[in-house]
């Protein structure tokens, strides 16, 4: 049995991943994270610490040989830092869970593991300014220290995540609004495009990763090669709902002013490949239709799950 240690791992993808480690049945799971959200499986050793108390990464886990560690969590390059002075044991492989807004903007689509990455903050980005840089100094932090340490790294870079266990309101919404019977607004400009993933198929990404010597030492985006267009949403909303929805196109400029939620980019693209990881792993991305399924079945389950313990 392989140590696999998982910082996160209760919320959505990483929640993911570990439902996927237990059937899997090869590993050893441990999960450290601050136990908000605990998982309460048999198959899993959760302990609770927060990653900034190094004392307490010391101390409550225990000394082993791990094949791997996967971080969910690390939003700064001290994250990383103290993660790897502090841990007891040793270390083979740190899958590190980056993202693609490490990247610049640039018009030379689609987006791949070479493009040019931040070299600040984005002031344009409100409270989130710092999050892509702070992100790609972390995988600097990683590569630097684990070079040191000789430490096998990957840095994976998903693009926008969807399907169950989803907390960020982008599918659901518009679950919603279906649920609902509500109108559907959309840009009436419908050349912002969108690369996808579902949230499985990053799972199964991570454990093709783990030990794999394919990916060692390498940076790689995670991300299907379709690309979704808001137009293109509406119409898979309606194969999978099985529902001809009121679709109502707005200038972008009376979305701002009526402050509508949608989720996605009005007029940018976000456009990535991820075929290098691809080709790697001899992976098939599902396809957003099947993917986008999945998530609705999951959505009405749990409605129908919050209904029968309402009556």
């Amino acid at each position: 049995m392989k140590n696999i240690l998982i910082i996160g791992g209760s919320y959505f993808a990483g929640r993911v991943l570990v439902d996927n480690l237990v059937r899997e049945g090869d590993y050893n799971i441990f999960v450290y994270n601050r136990g908000r959200v605990p998982l309460r499986l048999k198959e899993v050793t959760e302990i609770v610490g927060d990653r900034d108390d190094e004392a307490r990464i010391r101390h409550a886990i225990p000394e082993k040989n791990w094949h791997g560690l996967v971080d969910f969590c690390a939003y700064t390059p001290d994250h990383i830092d103290k993660i790897i002075r502090s841990l007891p044991g040793t270390l083979n492989h740190y899958i590190y869970i980056s993202t693609t807004t490490v990247y610049k903007n640039t018009w030379n689509l689609p987006i791949r593991e070479e493009s040019p990455r931040l070299s600040g903050i984005q002031p344009e980005l409100g409270p989130y300014a710092d999050y892509g840089y702070n992100k790609w100094l972390a995988e600097m932090k990683l590569n630097q220290v684990c070079e040191k340490r000789n430490i096998a790294f990957t840095s994976l870079r998903p693009s926008i995540i969807y399907g169950k266990y989803n907390y960020a309101p982008r599918e659901s919404y518009f679950f919603d609004l279906i649920r609902d019977d509500k109108p559907v607004i959309i840009p009436d400009n419908e050349l912002a495009l969108f690369s996808f993933v579902w949230v499985e198929d990053v799972a199964k990404i991570i454990m093709g990763c783990i030990g794999n010597e394919k990916t060692f030492n390498q940076a790689l985006n995670v991300s299907a090669e379709e690309l979704v267009s808001y137009r293109r949403l509406v119409e898979v909303l309606e194969e999978i709902s099985d529902k001809k929805l009121n679709i109502r196109k707005m200038k972008i400029r009376d979305i701002n002013a009526q402050k509508i939620p949608l989720p996605f980019p009005l007029d940018a693209h976000l456009v990535y490949s991820g075929s290098k990881i691809k080709q790697l792993l001899q992976f098939d991305y599902t396809p957003f239709v099947d993917g986008m399924k999945k998530t609705y079945e999951y959505y009405q389950w749990l409605l129908e799950r919050k209904q029968k313990l309402s009556d």
